[in-house]
């Protein structure tokens, strides 16, 4: 059951944040979970033959004497490549050039700017990190033969940083955005800032969830491809098709980052433990884990059936990117579009603000967004499903991804509709009753 933290006691009085999934006791217990699984999940997939049972009976027969033992120590090598690499996107972040982008405007008033340069950040990293294996300088087997100790590098790390945002939160805040609940486990948790920032230019959020998190889900894919070249001398089908649909979704992604500003990740999601750490940590180690068990287990699939699931998972990716489309391109021309060849179905909402103004918006009835209001998350969960399946169904384990991505979602859009209906009122009534699915059309 979602919960509200309490509204802010500081000088702001920007939106409050909701939990996912998570009660107050819940929260604790993922900030104590989260870590030994990422480590567990690593070694699995690695060591453990990409076997749940295995490891369990390991654990059983060893106890936390044996966990400890197979956590793997924070290396120097591992903590070199982890801040060359963050360096890297980091001065890619800064300094490749891009067009002035505008986000939302924030419950304070406050509008954040953006550098929209995220494609040209994605292909100069791909192409240099390619390069760097081509021409023998840099080995990226190297970082998979290393991954338990670079997670592990992580995970302590993120936590280091976490503590970074929440004492700057309230020192040093970025912006009107920012507050403090009152209680330090769910500031902690849930971040002290909407839009925190390094001086001027350098956004938080921008480098953990975009530079960093997802631009290491397509670098981890390549090294995952390369590792398997390099171990067999050939790339299965299995892992170019489990490799390939994670490219062109993350490739998506950049295509459309400056739309992702605007979603509630960013708009909305404050910059703490459950945004900052996940983007650090667990996006690397969880989104990435079917190419991580592709490595040791490939699978000849045959033409056929190699090229069909790659035709249905760039399909999916598709219509992701067109649901977004479509909404941007609504919200673009004010509703003076077409959506499906005709006059898009709207909804005229207005709310009010925190300052007391009143504002209008709205409500886009038709096309995809005519479907169920979160038709978008179909396509995504079954995208990640396609990626994976290439692995067939031999262990449980490369199907935890979509698990928790659908466990995700669904939570989102329940989050998403109790802001909405908070924020539009009877105009979101309305809206319900003519678009009165959430996710899945006919059923839920």
């Amino acid at each position: 059951m979602a919960v509200q933290s309490p509204p802010s006691k500081s000088k702001s009085n920007a939106e409050t944040v909701h939990s996912p999934l998570v009660t107050y006791a819940s929260m604790i217990s993922l900030l104590t979970l989260c870590p030994p699984f990422v480590i567990l999940l690593w070694y699995s997939m690695t060591l453990a033959d990409g076997s749940v049972s295995q490891t369990l009976d390991y654990l059983s027969r060893n106890g936390l004497q044996g966990f400890l033992r197979i956590w793997p120590r924070p290396t120097p090598i591992a903590c070199k490549i982890i801040a060359i690499y963050a360096a890297f996107e980091a001065a890619l972040q800064l300094l490749l050039p891009g067009k002035t982008v505008y986000g939302p405007i924030s419950p304070t008033g406050h509008r954040p700017v953006y550098k929209a340069n995220g494609v040209a950040a994605y292909l100069v990293t791909l192409v240099a990190y390619v390069a760097l294996w081509w021409f023998g300088i840099f080995n990226p087997t190297i970082v998979y033969d290393h991954l338990g100790e670079i997670y592990s590098a992580l995970i302590f790390g993120s936590f280091v940083f976490c503590i970074f945002l929440y004492i700057k939160g309230h020192l040093a805040p970025s912006s009107t955005d920012s507050g403090s609940s009152g209680n330090i486990i769910i500031d902690f948790y849930w971040g002290m800032e909407l839009y925190p920032r390094i001086g001027k230019h350098f956004d938080i959020k921008v480098f953990t969830n975009c530079r960093f998190g997802m631009m290491s889900w397509a670098v981890l894919a390549l090294t995952y491809c390369i590792k398997q070249y390099e171990e067999n001398g050939k790339v299965a089908d299995s892992m170019l098709v489990n490799t390939a649909l994670m490219l062109i979704y993350v490739t998506k992604f950049f295509w459309w980052e400056a739309g992702y500003w605007n979603t509630m990740d960013i708009a909305h999601d404050r910059a703490g433990f459950y945004i900052c750490w996940g983007c650090l940590v667990w996006v690397p180690s969880v989104y990435t884990s079917p190419g991580m068990y592709l490595v040791n287990h490939p699978v000849n699939l045959g033409t056929q059936l190699a090229l069909t699931i790659l035709v249905a998972g760039i399909l999916c990716i598709y219509i992701n990117y067109d649901c977004d489309r479509q909404r941007q391109e609504f919200r673009r021309t004010n509703g003076k579009c077409r959506v499906w060849g005709k006059a898009p179905s709207k909804i005229e909402a207005s709310y009010t603000t925190t300052a007391g103004e009143t504002k209008r918006s709205l409500l886009l009835t038709s096309g995809w967004w005519g479907l169920s209001r979160h038709f978008h998350y179909v396509p995504e969960i079954l995208a990640a499903f396609f990626w994976t399946v290439p692995a067939l169904f031999n262990h449980f384990l490369p199907y935890f991804y979509v698990m928790f991505l659908t466990i995700l979602l669904f939570d989102r859009a329940k989050r998403d509709d109790d802001r909405c209906r908070s924020k539009y009122g009877k105009y979101w009534k309305l809206y319900c009753d003519k678009v009165p699915y959430r996710i899945i059309p006919g059923i839920y």
